[in-house]
């Protein structure tokens, strides 16, 4: 586990406070990460627009301190035991008003541990999002923020509980914010958005792939989108057309890397019903990845900093590793038979081969929400974070590990919010490369009379492009896949009493050669009383292991004792 020494993880906690002032405009569509796919003609995204359920007020603020005692067993192979004393505080932050909608959840521990040869840890984790109608129907501001424990070198081991000396495992921070602006124009709605992001991977060193070649450490990326369009809804005309471009940069630390990405399309969306369209796209992008080569040594090998990273070579020239341009289109249609139901569904030409987009959502009741969708794009590992980061709804349920504190990767969509999304593939394992990315995810959330539940799957394949440098690892060509279950219940079991259950189940399919295939899964159950007003105990148990291609497998059973006071 790693000490954190940077400012980074203090950055987090001041930027979700920020990011309860503003966001999700972009809260639409589980895995689809296109947000320049040029759909210009949108409706109104306030949860006061015609058709659209009323926000009920409500805010709701928890501070929390927790005092915990862990105990970590390795069952495998005679491993050791690791003990545990743990301080954290935390906020859990609901707010659903009319002009503001916002969902966060906060925790800072101190890991204190009794085995002398393991450090003491700070760790901070923590997901917010939030939107803010500055003037309703025209002008709304977004944000998010997300700091959590992630997988590292994606040919490295996958460990399901984040305590102890754990190996491939890194520190991710992310936060974005951004405005969106809706304008009449005579007939027309004139649309702007724009979208700052950050990214940042805190690393405790070099790794080395298998035979010792060195492989890219992320360190931090910031991405700029900006995006305008001009469309007339059907019924002014007999079709709906709009004509859009948009404009996306992200400059990367390592190698000085740089993606630009600009499009320009016209749409067109002819009414088959009143709730039935069929839609319609041509214009033309050009994608362009460029980055200086790493400074070699005498030998001809790439010259490492301490921590891990390739230094620039400051006399080398930028060089383009992908270069993507030409005529883009797609078709589909758009199904609204009601507020609580969507289906968008498009096939086409983009990046030079066949593209597809689905997304379905449906608010089956008051109470439960499904949601599914299929994606292709072409991204990196910060861009899609970032993403991934934007599609989470306002209003959502997180679930956290009892034993480690870590939070879950899926986020179910609760009262009119809908949607969800899993961030398991966005936090494969860390590259600087650029991908084209496949895959399907879906959620489904529910509330059962005590009971809560949800559940999410998915598949996502990374199509790595451009990573071809001398003296480092050529991830050119190589794709690798990532498949993942997430289970999480919880039951009410009286007034002062309750108690909860996770359980996950994820495969890595590597695609270098010489790196292992990866199976982990776990399982945690929670008991939790309340003893008196804001003070209540827990008591955990889990299971937790992953089993690398050709390797011996490593089986981890956890037990916590802790109490909470809430505030």
């Amino acid at each position: 586990m790693i000490q954190h020494k940077s400012i980074a993880k203090w950055a987090f906690a001041g930027a979700a406070l920020c990011a309860l002032m503003p966001s999700s405009a972009a809260a639409q569509l589980v895995g689809y990460e296109d947000v320049d796919s040029g759909d210009p003609a949108v409706a109104d995204d306030s949860s006061d627009a015609p058709g659209r359920p009323a926000r009920t007020a409500r805010i709701e603020v928890v501070p929390y301190v927790e005092l915990q005692q862990l105990l970590v067993a390795d069952l495998s192979n005679g491993g050791e035991v690791l003990t545990y004393s743990t301080v954290a505080a935390g906020v859990q932050l609901g707010v659903s008003t009319r002009r503001a909608e916002a969902q966060a959840d906060v925790r800072y521990e101190r890991r204190i541990a009794w085995n002398g040869d393991l450090d003491d840890q700070d760790i901070i984790s923590g997901i917010a999002r939030a939107r803010y109608d500055v003037l309703p129907s025209r002008l709304a501001v977004e944000a998010g923020a997300l700091a959590t424990r992630a997988r590292s070198d994606i040919g490295g081991d996958a460990n399901g509980i984040l305590v102890g000396n754990t190996d491939n495992t890194v520190d991710v921070y992310s936060i974005y914010a951004g405005p969106t602006v809706s304008l009449p124009v005579g007939a027309a709605t004139l649309a702007a958005g724009y979208r700052f992001g950050y990214n940042r991977v805190e690393s405790d060193g070099p790794r080395l792939a298998a035979g010792g070649t060195p492989v890219d450490v992320y360190d931090d990326s910031t991405n700029h989108l900006a995006t305008v369009s001009l469309g007339v809804q059907p019924g002014q005309l007999p079709v709906g057309l709009a004509v859009g471009a948009g404009y996306e940069r992200e400059d990367t630390s390592q190698l000085d890397q740089r993606y630009e990405g600009k499009y320009a399309r016209v749409d067109a969306t002819v009414p088959v019903s009143p709730t039935l369209a069929v839609v319609a796209g041509v214009g033309y992008e050009d994608i362009e990845v460029s980055q200086r080569d790493p400074l070699l040594d005498g030998t001809g090998n790439a010259v490492i900093d301490g921590s891990g990273r390739f230094v620039t070579d400051p006399a080398s020239s930028r060089r383009v590793t992908v270069e993507s341009d030409g005529l883009i289109y797609d078709a589909g249609v758009m199904w609204r038979p009601s507020a609580r139901t969507s289906l968008d569904a498009r096939v086409g030409k983009r990046y030079g081969d066949l593209w597809l987009m689905a997304s379905y959502q449906q608010q089956l009741d008051p109470r439960t929400n499904f949601a599914f969708g299929a994606y292709q794009t072409f991204s990196s590992y910060g861009r899609r974070l970032t993403n991934a980061l934007a599609s989470l709804p306002t209003q959502f349920d997180s679930f956290r590990n009892p034993l480690d504190g870590s939070l879950g990767t899926c986020f179910y969509g609760s009262g009119n919010s809908g949607g969800g999304a899993c961030l398991d593939g966005a936090l494969a394992g860390t590259t600087t490369a650029n991908f084209l990315s496949r895959g399907a995810a879906a959620q489904l959330s529910m509330t059962r009379g005590r009971w809560n539940y949800g559940v999410g799957v998915g598949v996502d394949q990374r199509e790595f492009e451009g990573q071809n440098l001398l003296g480092t690892i050529d991830l050119t060509g190589v794709t690798d896949e990532s498949y993942y279950a997430n289970v999480a219940a919880g039951v009410q079991l009286d007034a002062r009493s309750s108690f909860d259950t996770l359980a996950y189940l994820r495969y890595f399919d590597n695609g270098i050669a010489t790196a292992p295939d990866v199976l982990s899964y776990g399982a945690t159950a929670a008991y939790n009383r309340q003893f008196l007003r804001g003070l209540s105990g827990v008591a955990a148990l889990g299971i937790n292991g992953y089993k690398p291609e050709g390797a011996d497998a490593e089986l981890i059973a956890s037990v916590l004792l802790g109490a909470r006071y809430s505030f």
